[in-house]
C-alpha cells in the first residue's frame, strides 16, 4: 500500500489546509503547491533563480536536505527571508517530509 505524505500549508491570509500527496509522486514541493492552486509564480521553472516560490518552514526543517549554494544565494536577495526560509522548488517530496508544516507567501 502506498504511503501518503501529509503537509500542512498556511496561506498568506492565515488559512490552513492539509495536503495529502502520494509517496512516489517524484515532484518538488513547488510543483505540488502550484497544482494545489497556491499563488506560487515559479517564474524560473524550479531552477532556484527567481525566489518566487519562497516559503517558511514552520515544523519539520530537520527532515529537509541542506540548503544548496544556489538556494542560499537566492534567499540572500530576499528582504523578508529568515532562518526558516526555503525555496519550494528545491524541496523534493519524500516520506521523511510527512508532517512538514510551511507558510507560503503571496505574490501580490
Amino acid at each position: 500500500m502506498e504511503e501518503i505524505i501529509h503537509i500542512t500549508v498556511e496561506d498568506p491570509q492565515g488559512g490552513i489546509r492539509q495536503l495529502e500527496i502520494p509517496e512516489g509522486i517524484s515532484l518538488s514541493l513547488m510543483e505540488v503547491l502550484r497544482a494545489s492552486e497556491y499563488d506560487i509564480l515559479a517564474t524560473c521553472g524550479g531552477m532556484a533563480l527567481c525566489a518566487t516560490c519562497h516559503i517558511e518552514v514552520l515544523e519539520g526543517s530537520e527532515n529537509l536536505d541542506p540548503l544548496s549554494d544556489a538556494e542560499l544565494d537566492m534567499l540572500d536577495t530576499l528582504p523578508d527571508a529568515g532562518d526558516q526560509s526555503r525555496l519550494a522548488c528545491q524541496i523534493r517530496l519524500n516520506p521523511a517530509l510527512d508532517g512538514l508544516k510551511i507558510r507560503v507567501f503571496g505574490n501580490n
